[in-house]
């Protein structure tokens, strides 16, 4: 449409049509009643239709003044709940950080509890999420995932790159005693599928692979999507799984997973975290990325001293 009137023309009429009144339209724009009736007969002019019509001491609207404000005034409400929407997202401190389901309950959670504890005041969400976020279009301050993903983000940083290690529970190795490593592929095998889009960690294929065996498991195997569903079904003694040594560091420091043999395979891609600039503009924003950052790369640098020796 090339007759467009004036914004404030605009303003003045959608103001006038909400409230029934010049006066009211004058008092909420802060401007005299009859600046308000200029600027509706500006948008008259421009558009060359009446839009007002006055019946006896009643000024109303004519019946294209009816159609056209039923449309301006659904856009001037998309502008007011746009600016509603920036009110909220910046005074809202809160910091929202999406991760990947398994690496957010096995890796981050726990390390994310303790920087809380030094971080009087800060409050962080921590969203398990395998859908890759869109910044400006989500309430959403930053992003760990993995491989290729990143080049979908303006800014990022890569972390690690993780490995895996066959590990299973202490009492299924008493139950399943072992020589050498090739008797692994014996006993229950516990897999795990990623989504398509995501390259795999290595499997008990690629396993089987580097220590010069044919794979063929004896006992068959069961996959998970979730790599921690499938490390706690190795916690519960339901077999070996190809554990990510970042999701089940822990596990092993404590005991409750063990590795046998120190055969260790590396992921294809390393992780990485995306964050949104304007969440570096909030209160502890840019503290948690270098945080995230460098708790990451220490993983990285610390990954085998997770293992015992033998």
């Amino acid at each position: 449409m090339n007759r467009l009137p004036p914004l404030r023309a605009i303003q003045a009429f959608e103001a006038f049509g909400r409230l029934g009144s010049v006066t009211g339209a004058a008092e909420e724009l802060g401007v005299s009643a009859g600046a308000v009736s200029q600027q509706i007969r500006k948008a008259e002019s421009v558009l060359g239709a009446p839009l007002l019509e006055r019946r006896g001491r009643v000024v109303t609207l004519t019946s294209w003044g009816r159609l056209y404000h039923a449309a301006v005034s659904a856009g001037f409400d998309r502008i007011r709940e746009a600016g509603d929407l920036l009110d909220r997202a910046r005074s809202d401190s809160a910091l929202t950080l999406s991760c990947l389901p398994s690496l957010a309950g096995k890796w981050l959670a726990p390390r994310l509890l303790d920087w809380q504890a030094r971080h009087a005041g800060a409050i962080v969400r921590l969203i398990g999420a395998e859908a890759e976020v869109g910044f400006g279009e989500e309430q959403v301050d930053f992003r760990i995932s993995y491989g290729a993903k990143a080049r979908g983000y303006d800014h990022y940083a890569e972390l690690f790159t993780d490995w895996v290690v066959p590990a299973c529970a202490p009492d299924f190795l008493r139950r399943h005693p072992l020589k050498r490593p090739a008797e692994i592929l014996g006993c229950p095998l516990l897999g795990i599928e990623w989504a398509r889009d995501h390259r795999a960690p290595p499997g008990w294929a690629e396993w089987a692979a580097g220590i010069g065996e044919a794979y063929r498991p004896a006992a068959g195997e069961v996959a998970f999507s979730l790599s921690s569903a499938a490390i706690d079904a190795a916690i519960n003694s339901r077999g070996f799984v190809l554990a990510q040594l970042s999701m089940a560091g822990e596990d092993i420091a404590a005991g409750r997973l063990v590795v046998p043999f120190d055969v260790p395979l590396r992921l294809p891609d390393p992780y990485f975290l995306a964050w949104d600039p304007s969440a570096l503009r909030k209160t502890h924003g840019a503290q948690l990325r270098d945080w995230v950052v460098s708790v990451a790369r220490q993983q990285g640098s610390d990954h085998r001293k997770a293992l015992p020796s033998g």
